[in-house]
Parts: C-alpha cells; sequence; structure tokens
C-alpha cells in the first residue's frame, strides 16, 4: 500500500465530508428567479429544513417547514440521504483512522490495516454518492419546474449552495476511492502451522531385510560348468 495515496485519499474525503456538512445547513439551495416577476425587491431562497424571503434593505424573515408529511417526497428523500452521507461520513473517518499506515493502531497486524482502510474507503464512496444523489435530485427538480411553462408557482434557480454539495461530494467520492484502491497488493497469507515440520529419514538399518532388494547376478558360464565332468559319470 502507498502511505502517500492513503493520507491524500482520507484527507480529501474528509475535507468534502466536512463540505458536506456545511452544504446541509446553508440556507441558498434555491433562490427565486428575477426573470419573469414583477415584484423584484424580494428575494426567497430556501434549503431542505426552511425557507426565507429578503427585501432590498437587506431585512430578510425565515420560517421553518412545519410538517414533514406536507413536505414534497422528493425533498424528504433529500433530508434523509444527506443525513445518511454525513453517517457514512463519520464512520469512514473512524475506520480511517484505524486503518492508516501512519497511525500507532494495531501496527502487528498488516491485514487487518489493509481491511480498515479498504471499509473507509467503502464508507467514504456511499457517503459521496449518497451527497451527489441528493443535489442532483433537488437540481433536477428546480430545472423541472423553471422550465415548465405550465407551472403556476415561484420559479427557483440553482443557488450557491449545491455547487458546493457537488464539489464535496465529488471531492468525497475520490478520497474513498484513493483509499479503496491503496490496498491493491495482496499481502502473504500467514502459515496454518507457526513451525516447520521435519520429516524423519529412515536409516538403511530400520528397513526390513524382506524390502531390501538384492542385486541380481547374471551368469556368464553355463550350469555345466559348475560342476566337474566326474558328477555325470
Amino acid at each position: 500500500m502507498s502511505v502517500a495515496l492513503e493520507t491524500a485519499g482520507f484527507f480529501l474525503a474528509t475535507v468534502g465530508w466536512g463540505m458536506l456538512g456545511v452544504t446541509l445547513f446553508n440556507s441558498y439551495w434555491r433562490v427565486s428567479s428575477v426573470s419573469g416577476n414583477v415584484i423584484t425587491t424580494s428575494t426567497l431562497f430556501e434549503n431542505l429544513w426552511q425557507s426565507c424571503a429578503t427585501d432590498s434593505t437587506g431585512v430578510y424573515n425565515c420560517w421553518e417547514f412545519q410538517s414533514l408529511l406536507e413536505l414534497p417526497a422528493y425533498l424528504q428523500a433529500s433530508r434523509a440521504l444527506m443525513i445518511t452521507a454525513l453517517v457514512f461520513g463519520v464512520l469512514g473517518i473512524l475506520c480511517g483512522m484505524l486503518g492508516l499506515q501512519c497511525t500507532k493502531v494495531a501496527e502487528d497486524s498488516p491485514n487487518l490495516k489493509a481491511k480498515m482502510a479498504v471499509v473507509a474507503g467503502c464508507m467514504f464512496l456511499l457517503a459521496g454518492l449518497c451527497g451527489m444523489v441528493t443535489i442532483s435530485w433537488y437540481a433536477f427538480n428546480i430545472t423541472r419546474d423553471f422550465f415548465n411553462p405550465l407551472f403556476a408557482g415561484t420559479k427557483y434557480e440553482i443557488g450557491p449552495a449545491l455547487y458546493l454539495g457537488w464539489s464535496a461530494s465529488l471531492l468525497v467520492i475520490i478520497g474513498g476511492g484513493c483509499l479503496f484502491t491503496s490496498c491493491r497488493k495482496q499481502l502473504a497469507p500467514e502459515p496454518s502451522f507457526p513451525y516447520p515440520s521435519y520429516k524423519a529419514t529412515k536409516s538403511p538399518m530400520s528397513v526390513p531385510a524382506a524390502s531390501v532388494p538384492r542385486p541380481r547376478v547374471e551368469s556368464t558360464t553355463s550350469s555345466t560348468g559348475k560342476y566337474g565332468r566326474n558328477a555325470y559319470v
């Protein structure tokens, strides 16, 4: 594993996670459009939690959404996805602090540290995907209502918070990918037996006599040459 790649990925993912937290509570998710409006002295802007109105003097009033069930389905889902992204980010930070090689935790278990780094990368990837889906879905609803000629309500434009959220999600995804791919080299598996086994060699004296092959002697003379001529008389 590369220590520099792990550290850079963890740093990018952590910064992106912090930017996602700022995006969640930013008030400018969508801003009312001046195009087509008769009254341009007041501006409306909203986020996932409240709606605000400001005038030309800079005085603004905000009111929170009272009922959760009265909100549109995409707004409820956006809340859940953003909170899920932050939770995944916290888990990724904790696992990353344990799995980085520059930390002193579990130094004697390189396999465990590698697995923790991979888990941290997965958590950051999930956090980035949740944030990216939330921001993109919210922006899609803004553009759909803006270009719909039959929409009678207030038309909004994409606020600066969405651009911050896109950048944050991208940083988290890149950081998680760096952590996930930093463990490309597989570590050698540990042997199942701590000590090598030795096989005792058999000495020639321990081998039974019946199993020892005897050398074959080939006779070069005929059988008649082993006895004298008097043996046949």
